[in-house]
């Protein structure tokens, strides 16, 4: 009797307001890695949050890899910090940024995104990419995903980096052209492969697929998650042969290099 008073209590302070909060009422929203309920429908509670490693500085200035501490870093020329590969040759994108570094409580994020249908989970990870990447996406002229190869789309359903893209196309305000790539030829899952084995199994893999749109433009590539950055370096390569004039690289998360002990 208690419980359905409280409901009635509930539903008569919701008549009037938006349709979303009246939905709220009848379907209290939840956190969206866990069970707890939250004020807004699409939110964290304070404890996923909290488990939610945003990367800050010190990260390279041009792949965006996150350092533990400076000590792991290199100057460059400039007095940048950078990670001892972009110290030895700069990589096929001018830079690369991330929202998150991929640890577990990222994972709680990105996987059941990419494999479990949680298309719904765009839409925070976009705004958390929103913010990492605000000067990059106030100089973009174009938006466009990093993609997957047909076969890929067919089993999953959805691109994931097409759906952050056109997210991001909607926070800023930016154009999105989810066609101007393509994968050219399956590649294997690169998961478990070291750097030098994944820019080998990526090379020449992405082709521009409307170049008229990327000539003297800057391009800024999205997807998910950023391991060594092979695959953004095959795409960026890509873009600049087309007439790109700039490549820049926005991800959900980046991977901690493997090399970077503490890291």
């Amino acid at each position: 009797m208690r419980a359905s008073g409280a409901l009635l209590g509930r539903l008569k302070s919701g008549f009037g307001r938006a349709p979303e909060k009246f939905l709220d009422i009848l379907l209290p929203p939840h956190c969206l890695t866990c069970d707890a309920q939250v004020e807004r429908q699409g939110s964290f509670c304070a404890t996923c949050f909290s488990g939610l490693n945003l990367i800050s500085a010190p990260f390279c200035a041009r792949c965006g890899v996150p350092f533990a501490h400076e000590g792991e870093a290199e100057r460059g020329d400039d007095g940048a910090l950078l990670c001892a590969p972009c110290l030895t040759r700069a990589p096929g994108f001018a830079v690369a940024r991330a929202a998150l570094r991929y640890d577990e409580g990222a994972k709680r994020l990105i996987l059941p995104f990419k494999h479990a249908d949680r298309t719904e989970m765009a839409v925070p990870l976009a705004r958390l990419m929103a913010r990492a990447g605000a000067e990059m996406l106030a100089a973009a002229d174009i938006l466009a995903p990093v993609p997957a190869h047909w076969r890929r789309l067919i089993a999953r359903r959805y691109d994931q980096a097409a759906l952050l893209a056109q997210r991001l196309g909607r926070l800023s305000g930016r154009r999105v052209v989810p066609d101007l790539l393509r994968r050219t030829r399956a590649t294997v899952p690169l998961g478990d492969k070291g750097a030098a084995e994944r820019a080998a199994l990526v090379a020449d893999a992405f082709s521009v697929a409307r170049p008229a749109r990327v000539a003297g433009k800057r391009v800024l590539l999205v997807d998910d998650v950023m391991t060594s950055g092979a695959t953004a370096e095959a795409c960026g390569r890509a873009l600049l042969a087309a007439g790109a004039t700039r490549v820049e690289v926005l991800a959900a998360a980046r991977v901690p290099d493997p090399r970077l002990r503490t890291a």
